[in-house]
């Protein structure tokens, strides 16, 4: 068997969630090719090389391939993905746009969200915002499929594979990078946090985060919401924790004004250790909290940060 992975990066650098890929790919068995297609993305192969399990990695560094778009991403990944009997990426932003087209292109199937490796040919993965974890088994000879990075360990980067050109280009020409907005912030990345603390509809409103910037400051923490306070517009939805936002499963998630509702819980169940601090003693999240504080957050976050 031969396993494709393709690499999430940002040309300069890798991002953790190719390490928790390539992991699942290894408990798949057979040899595990990294693939890095960028501009100027020499250094992210670099990384990839030393990623232990990883028997080679493929560059296909071209213009077309700067921003990763799905367009181009797909029509490259079907092209070199013939070769392989399975294809896994990340399941990001990225990796949910381009790997559906591209298992369009095979005419195969594609699983998405995979938790756990049964075997070469089955996987589970959580289905009804996490309810139930189904079980399948796919008879594709070629299997694609997305890799939720919290269910599976980073990676070591003890590896010295090798580094191979390939000189495959696509350019679909049906799309065009216009331009990104990054937010800037001294605090870690939620998905990559080891400590996150989210607020949600009990904060009132946006000002009121400031109360969780100033706890997160103090614990090296990232700061995520829930569905509910980032539709109310409180803050931006990149900060949005469950099932339709980002999913974390850092050491200590901490969960201010957050009732639990199941699509949340989807995102979040998987940390560490969880402690919820909300007024209402009946509210779900407390059935999934290690630790519950029944209180005021206006009254209990403020003595958290003098305490800290």
């Amino acid at each position: 068997m031969a396993i494709l992975v393709i690499a999430e990066h940002d040309n300069a650098s890798l991002k953790g969630a190719t390490l928790n890929t390539v992991t699942a790919a290894t408990q798949i068995g057979g040899d595990v090719e990294v693939l890095v297609a960028g501009s100027n993305c020499g250094a992210a192969a670099e990384a990839a090389a030393k990623i232990a399990g990883v028997s080679k990695v493929l560059v296909a560094d071209n213009a077309a391939y700067e921003y990763q778009l799905a367009e181009n991403m797909g029509e490259l990944v079907a092209e070199l993905g013939k070769n392989y009997t399975h294809i896994l990426a990340a399941s990001t932003t990225t990796g949910k746009d381009f790997l559906p087209r591209a298992a369009a292109l095979l005419d195969v199937n594609m699983l998405s969200d995979i938790i756990k490796v049964e075997d070469a040919e089955t996987f589970a993965r959580p289905i009804y915002a996490g309810n139930a974890i189904a079980t399948v088994k796919s008879a594709d000879a070629i299997k694609v499929m997305t890799v939720r990075g919290t269910a599976f360990d980073a990676a070591a980067d003890t590896g010295s594979a090798a580094v191979e050109a390939i000189d495959v280009v696509k350019n679909a020409g049906i799309s065009a990078f216009a331009r990104e907005e990054l937010a800037k912030s001294d605090r870690p990345e939620l998905t990559a946090a080891k400590i996150v603390i989210s607020g949600g509809r009990g904060m009132q409103n946006g000002d009121n985060f400031e109360m969780l910037y100033k706890v997160a400051d103090k614990l090296g923490a990232a700061v995520g919401a829930s569905r509910a306070a980032v539709d109310a517009g409180f803050v931006p939805n990149d900060m949005q924790v469950g099932q339709t936002g980002k999913i974390v499963a850092p050491e200590l998630y901490v969960a201010v004004g957050i009732s639990g509702a199941i699509q949340h819980l989807a995102g979040m169940k998987d940390s560490k250790v969880i402690v919820a601090i909300n007024k209402d003693e009946e509210a779900p999240i407390f059935q999934v909290a290690d630790y519950g504080l029944v209180a005021d957050l206006f009254e209990a976050v403020p003595a958290l940060e003098n305490a800290l």
